[in-house]
Protein backbone atom coordinates (compact mmCIF):
# COMPACT_ATOMS: atom_id res chain seq x y z
CA UNK A 1 0.00 0.00 0.00
CA UNK A 2 1.25 3.49 -0.79
CA UNK A 3 0.26 6.94 1.05
CA UNK A 4 0.14 10.25 -0.32
CA UNK A 5 -0.03 13.42 1.68
CA UNK A 6 0.08 16.69 0.27
CA UNK A 7 2.04 19.09 2.58
CA UNK A 8 1.98 22.42 0.28
CA UNK A 9 -1.36 22.93 -2.70
CA UNK A 10 -0.56 26.72 -3.40
CA UNK A 11 0.96 27.39 -6.90
CA UNK A 12 2.94 30.55 -7.79
CA UNK A 13 3.75 31.81 -3.80
CA UNK A 14 3.24 30.95 -0.66
CA UNK A 15 -0.18 33.05 1.19
CA UNK A 16 -0.88 33.49 4.82
CA UNK A 17 -4.14 34.99 5.38
CA UNK A 18 -7.11 33.93 7.56
CA UNK A 19 -9.25 33.24 4.18
CA UNK A 20 -6.94 30.39 3.50
CA UNK A 21 -6.63 28.71 5.82
CA UNK A 22 -8.43 25.37 5.00
CA UNK A 23 -7.06 24.94 1.48
CA UNK A 24 -3.48 25.73 3.22
CA UNK A 25 -0.99 28.29 1.85
CA UNK A 26 2.18 26.41 0.91
CA UNK A 27 3.71 25.90 -2.06
CA UNK A 28 3.84 22.38 -3.59
CA UNK A 29 5.31 19.80 -1.64
CA UNK A 30 3.79 15.87 -1.74
CA UNK A 31 5.41 13.22 0.28
CA UNK A 32 4.86 9.48 -0.65
CA UNK A 33 4.77 6.34 1.89
CA UNK A 34 5.28 2.61 0.92
CA UNK A 35 4.24 1.34 4.00
CA UNK A 36 5.98 -2.41 3.09
CA UNK A 37 9.05 -1.35 2.88
CA UNK A 38 8.84 1.69 4.83
CA UNK A 39 9.68 4.37 2.55
CA UNK A 40 9.10 7.55 2.56
CA UNK A 41 9.80 9.65 -0.65
CA UNK A 42 9.23 13.20 -1.44
CA UNK A 43 8.21 15.16 -5.29
CA UNK A 44 9.10 19.00 -5.00
CA UNK A 45 10.31 21.22 -2.31
CA UNK A 46 8.13 24.28 -2.14
CA UNK A 47 7.12 25.63 1.30
CA UNK A 48 5.33 23.07 2.28
CA UNK A 49 8.51 21.11 2.90
CA UNK A 50 9.25 22.97 6.02
CA UNK A 51 6.26 21.48 7.82
CA UNK A 52 6.90 18.04 6.68
CA UNK A 53 10.99 18.50 7.67
CA UNK A 54 9.51 19.20 10.80
CA UNK A 55 7.34 16.47 11.59
CA UNK A 56 10.13 13.60 10.33
CA UNK A 57 11.97 15.36 12.69
CA UNK A 58 9.92 14.86 15.45
CA UNK A 59 8.65 11.20 14.62
CA UNK A 60 12.18 10.35 14.95
CA UNK A 61 12.53 9.49 11.31
CA UNK A 62 15.62 7.20 10.06
CA UNK A 63 15.85 6.21 6.34
CA UNK A 64 19.57 5.67 4.94
CA UNK A 65 18.55 7.35 2.03
CA UNK A 66 16.10 10.14 1.11
CA UNK A 67 14.85 10.58 -2.40
CA UNK A 68 13.60 14.36 -3.26
CA UNK A 69 12.24 14.15 -6.51
CA UNK A 70 11.24 17.36 -8.56
CA UNK A 71 9.19 18.54 -11.33
CA UNK A 72 10.86 21.63 -12.08
CA UNK A 73 12.82 24.12 -10.41
CA UNK A 74 10.73 27.61 -10.40
CA UNK A 75 11.31 29.42 -7.05
CA UNK A 76 7.57 27.72 -5.86
CA UNK A 77 8.72 23.77 -6.27
CA UNK A 78 12.44 24.84 -4.47
CA UNK A 79 12.12 27.60 -2.08
CA UNK A 80 11.11 25.52 0.97
CA UNK A 81 14.58 23.42 0.82
CA UNK A 82 16.89 25.56 2.60
CA UNK A 83 14.73 25.41 5.49
CA UNK A 84 14.53 21.67 5.42
CA UNK A 85 15.46 20.22 8.71
CA UNK A 86 17.01 16.74 7.69
CA UNK A 87 19.03 18.65 5.14
CA UNK A 88 20.80 19.68 8.51
CA UNK A 89 21.59 16.41 9.86
CA UNK A 90 25.30 14.81 9.27
CA UNK A 91 23.92 11.66 9.20
CA UNK A 92 21.46 11.58 6.46
CA UNK A 93 21.89 10.87 2.66
CA UNK A 94 19.83 12.87 0.33
CA UNK A 95 19.08 12.01 -3.11
CA UNK A 96 18.15 15.03 -5.22
CA UNK A 97 16.45 13.45 -8.54
CA UNK A 98 15.60 15.17 -11.73
CA UNK A 99 14.40 12.72 -13.89
CA UNK A 100 13.34 12.69 -18.13
CA UNK A 101 14.66 13.39 -21.19
CA UNK A 102 14.99 16.92 -22.64
CA UNK A 103 15.90 18.83 -19.63
CA UNK A 104 18.15 21.52 -20.18
CA UNK A 105 20.49 21.10 -16.65
CA UNK A 106 23.83 21.90 -16.76
CA UNK A 107 24.61 21.07 -13.11
CA UNK A 108 21.74 19.99 -10.84
CA UNK A 109 23.69 20.93 -7.54
CA UNK A 110 24.10 24.53 -8.89
CA UNK A 111 20.73 25.35 -8.91
CA UNK A 112 20.65 24.44 -5.03
CA UNK A 113 23.43 26.00 -4.39
CA UNK A 114 22.52 29.24 -6.28
CA UNK A 115 19.65 30.05 -4.14
CA UNK A 116 21.66 30.00 -1.08
CA UNK A 117 24.35 31.97 -2.04
CA UNK A 118 25.28 34.50 0.85
CA UNK A 119 22.91 37.61 -1.13
CA UNK A 120 19.98 35.21 -0.44
CA UNK A 121 20.83 33.01 2.35
CA UNK A 122 22.84 32.17 5.46
CA UNK A 123 24.06 29.04 5.14
CA UNK A 124 25.50 27.73 1.90
CA UNK A 125 24.52 24.52 0.13
CA UNK A 126 27.81 22.99 1.43
CA UNK A 127 27.52 23.86 5.08
CA UNK A 128 24.15 22.60 5.73
CA UNK A 129 25.20 19.10 6.91
CA UNK A 130 23.48 16.28 5.32
CA UNK A 131 25.06 14.29 2.38
CA UNK A 132 23.93 15.24 -0.79
CA UNK A 133 23.22 13.46 -3.80
CA UNK A 134 23.09 14.75 -7.56
CA UNK A 135 21.03 12.58 -9.96
CA UNK A 136 20.07 13.75 -13.10
CA UNK A 137 18.38 10.93 -14.86
CA UNK A 138 18.08 11.38 -18.63
CA UNK A 139 15.71 8.72 -19.14
CA UNK A 140 12.12 8.62 -19.27
CA UNK A 141 11.79 5.08 -17.26
CA UNK A 142 13.45 3.72 -14.47
CA UNK A 143 12.43 0.32 -11.96
CA UNK A 144 13.56 0.47 -8.35
CA UNK A 145 11.95 -1.68 -5.64
CA UNK A 146 9.28 -3.16 -7.69
CA UNK A 147 7.94 0.25 -8.86
CA UNK A 148 8.04 1.78 -12.39
CA UNK A 149 8.92 5.58 -12.30
CA UNK A 150 8.05 7.07 -15.69
CA UNK A 151 8.44 10.82 -16.49
CA UNK A 152 6.92 13.19 -19.33
CA UNK A 153 8.11 16.64 -21.09
CA UNK A 154 5.34 18.86 -19.83
CA UNK A 155 4.63 22.47 -22.08
CA UNK A 156 5.58 25.20 -19.30
CA UNK A 157 8.00 27.98 -19.42
CA UNK A 158 11.67 26.57 -18.54
CA UNK A 159 10.16 22.82 -19.08
CA UNK A 160 8.41 20.71 -16.21
CA UNK A 161 7.97 16.98 -16.06
CA UNK A 162 4.95 14.75 -15.02
CA UNK A 163 5.72 11.48 -12.53
CA UNK A 164 3.91 8.23 -13.05
CA UNK A 165 4.24 5.95 -10.09
CA UNK A 166 3.39 2.03 -10.52
CA UNK A 167 3.66 -0.41 -7.82
CA UNK A 168 1.81 -4.06 -7.88
CA UNK A 169 -1.20 -2.70 -10.10
CA UNK A 170 -1.65 0.60 -8.58
CA UNK A 171 -0.84 3.66 -10.28
CA UNK A 172 0.08 7.11 -9.10
CA UNK A 173 -0.19 9.97 -11.26
CA UNK A 174 1.34 13.89 -10.47
CA UNK A 175 0.94 16.40 -13.60
CA UNK A 176 1.87 19.78 -12.30
CA UNK A 177 2.47 22.88 -13.96
CA UNK A 178 1.26 21.71 -17.37
CA UNK A 179 -0.40 23.86 -20.12
CA UNK A 180 -2.27 22.16 -22.44
CA UNK A 181 -3.38 24.33 -25.06
CA UNK A 182 -6.25 24.78 -27.00
CA UNK A 183 -7.40 21.30 -26.87
CA UNK A 184 -6.23 18.37 -24.52
CA UNK A 185 -2.50 17.43 -24.81
CA UNK A 186 -3.46 13.15 -25.96
CA UNK A 187 -0.09 12.96 -24.44
CA UNK A 188 -0.62 13.81 -20.96
CA UNK A 189 -4.06 11.73 -21.44
CA UNK A 190 -2.24 8.62 -22.23
CA UNK A 191 0.53 9.11 -19.81
CA UNK A 192 -2.12 9.27 -17.07
CA UNK A 193 -4.17 6.26 -18.40
CA UNK A 194 -5.66 3.78 -15.39
CA UNK A 195 -4.90 5.96 -12.55
CA UNK A 196 -6.02 5.03 -9.19
CA UNK A 197 -4.81 8.73 -7.86
CA UNK A 198 -4.31 11.74 -10.88
CA UNK A 199 -3.14 14.58 -9.41
CA UNK A 200 -2.76 17.19 -11.59
CA UNK A 201 -2.88 21.31 -11.71
CA UNK A 202 -6.04 23.45 -11.77
CA UNK A 203 -5.03 26.61 -11.35
CA UNK A 204 -7.65 29.03 -13.27
CA UNK A 205 -10.88 28.67 -14.24
CA UNK A 206 -12.03 28.49 -17.57
CA UNK A 207 -12.29 32.39 -17.85
CA UNK A 208 -9.04 33.00 -16.10
CA UNK A 209 -7.45 30.35 -18.20
CA UNK A 210 -8.07 32.95 -21.61
CA UNK A 211 -6.32 35.72 -19.59
CA UNK A 212 -2.90 33.85 -18.76
CA UNK A 213 -2.16 31.99 -21.94
CA UNK A 214 1.53 31.07 -22.04
CA UNK A 215 1.46 30.76 -18.09
CA UNK A 216 1.84 27.10 -18.02
CA UNK A 217 -0.55 26.25 -16.06
CA UNK A 218 -4.55 24.63 -16.26
CA UNK A 219 -7.82 24.92 -15.68
CA UNK A 220 -10.34 22.86 -13.66
CA UNK A 221 -12.29 21.86 -16.88
CA UNK A 222 -9.21 20.71 -18.27
CA UNK A 223 -8.23 18.80 -15.25
CA UNK A 224 -11.17 16.96 -15.08
CA UNK A 225 -11.21 16.05 -18.89
CA UNK A 226 -8.11 14.90 -18.70
CA UNK A 227 -8.91 12.20 -15.75
CA UNK A 228 -12.45 11.11 -17.43
CA UNK A 229 -10.65 10.58 -21.08
CA UNK A 230 -7.71 9.07 -19.10
CA UNK A 231 -9.85 6.61 -16.82
CA UNK A 232 -8.63 8.01 -13.60
CA UNK A 233 -10.49 6.43 -10.44
CA UNK A 234 -9.82 9.79 -8.19
CA UNK A 235 -8.96 13.25 -9.15
CA UNK A 236 -6.92 15.53 -6.68
CA UNK A 237 -6.56 18.90 -7.82
CA UNK A 238 -3.78 21.07 -6.69
CA UNK A 239 -1.43 24.35 -7.73
CA UNK A 240 -4.09 26.73 -6.04
CA UNK A 241 -3.92 30.11 -7.59
CA UNK A 242 -2.70 32.42 -4.64
CA UNK A 243 -5.41 34.95 -5.00
CA UNK A 244 -8.17 32.28 -4.89
CA UNK A 245 -9.67 31.95 -1.11
CA UNK A 246 -11.34 29.21 1.02
CA UNK A 247 -14.64 30.24 -0.44
CA UNK A 248 -13.74 30.46 -3.84
CA UNK A 249 -12.39 26.84 -3.66
CA UNK A 250 -15.11 25.58 -1.93
CA UNK A 251 -17.20 26.40 -4.81
CA UNK A 252 -15.26 25.28 -7.40
CA UNK A 253 -14.83 22.26 -5.56
CA UNK A 254 -18.84 21.60 -5.64
CA UNK A 255 -18.95 22.35 -8.95
CA UNK A 256 -16.35 19.69 -10.23
CA UNK A 257 -18.09 17.31 -8.63
CA UNK A 258 -21.25 17.86 -10.12
CA UNK A 259 -18.95 16.36 -13.12
CA UNK A 260 -16.64 13.98 -11.80
CA UNK A 261 -17.99 12.40 -8.31
CA UNK A 262 -14.56 11.75 -7.23
CA UNK A 263 -12.34 15.02 -7.94
CA UNK A 264 -11.04 16.72 -5.24
CA UNK A 265 -9.28 19.78 -4.37
CA UNK A 266 -6.07 19.21 -2.74
CA UNK A 267 -5.71 20.79 1.20
CA UNK A 268 -2.76 20.66 3.29
CA UNK A 269 -2.81 17.59 4.85
CA UNK A 270 -5.00 15.65 2.99
CA UNK A 271 -3.61 11.80 2.66
CA UNK A 272 -4.85 9.41 -0.35
CA UNK A 273 -4.26 5.35 0.46
CA UNK A 274 -3.87 3.74 -3.04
Amino acid sequence: MMKVKFYGTRGSVPVYDRDFLEFGGNTTCIRMFREDLRLTSILDAGTGIIKLGRELVAQGFQQEKLFIGFTHFHWDHIQGFPFFAPAYNPSQDIAILAMGKGRNIVSLESIFAGQMQSEYFPVPLDKMGARFNFILDEENKAIKNNATISTIRQSHPGGSYGYRLELGGTVLVVCTDVEHGESLNPEIVAFAAGADLLIHEAQYTDEELEAHRGWGHSSYTQAIAVAEQAGAKTLAMTHHDPAHDDVFLKKQEKICQERFRDAFLAREGMEFEI
